[in-house]
């Protein structure tokens, strides 16, 4: 009976290596994540700016609940911006929301030295903007939202004016629309099929 039980044991103690060397340890081919220090050292490049919080309520029979949608706008100032806006029943949520939503969609903006490559004119809604070049040493002529795209974008020469609308979150969305119609030499001179001397 001694016999039997110390085969057993040590079958059981050859088997279990085995078995753990045939089992694929956990997470194995799969990507890891990025640790937390390393999330934030990403998100520590771009600068964030906080435009307009707007704050709404809703009459109930406890009395009004109020909510906060914020405008954030962040960038790197070398060429890439991006906008969020965020909703929640804080303003701080709502901030954070809109950060983490201006992050997610960032886009590059073409320049011409420090000043934009060309004029552009381009409008959301009712809000109407006008971006032009400017000589060195101009300066960021704008005011409102689209001075803070136009500097969060690395862009430190340019004349702009809002002729439409001055709702903050409809002029810096105008503003975005306008930097999409932003094009540099080389995009031109491809989709012409041209090739430029030297």
């Amino acid at each position: 009976m001694a016999n039997e039980t110390e085969e057993k044991t040590v079958a059981q103690a050859e088997a279990a290596p085995r078995s753990e060397e045939a089992r694929p340890s956990r997470g194995q081919g799969r990507r890891e994540r990025p640790r937390r220090e390393e999330r934030e050292e990403v998100q520590d490049e771009f600068e964030e700016r906080l435009i307009v919080v707007n704050r709404s309520s809703k009459t109930v029979k406890g009395g009004r609940n109020f909510s906060f949608g914020a405008l954030v706008v962040v960038g790197d100032k070398k060429g890439r911006v991006g906008m969020g806006f965020g909703k929640a029943n804080e303003a701080s949520d709502a901030i954070r929301k809109g950060g983490e939503q201006a992050r997610r969609y960032v886009m590059h903006v073409p320049m011409f030295g420090s000043t934009v490559s060309h004029q552009v004119e381009a409008r959301f809604c009712a809000a109407r903007v006008l971006i032009k070049p400017a000589s060195s040493g101009t300066g960021v002529v704008a005011g409102g939202g689209m001075r803070a795209v136009l500097e969060l974008a690395g862009i430190q020469d340019v004349l702009a004016k809002a002729l439409g609308s001055n709702n903050p979150v409809n002029v810096v969305k105008a503003t975005f629309e306008a930097l999409k119609k932003l094009r540099s030499k080389s995009d031109v001179l491809a989709k012409r099929d041209v090739k430029a001397l030297l």
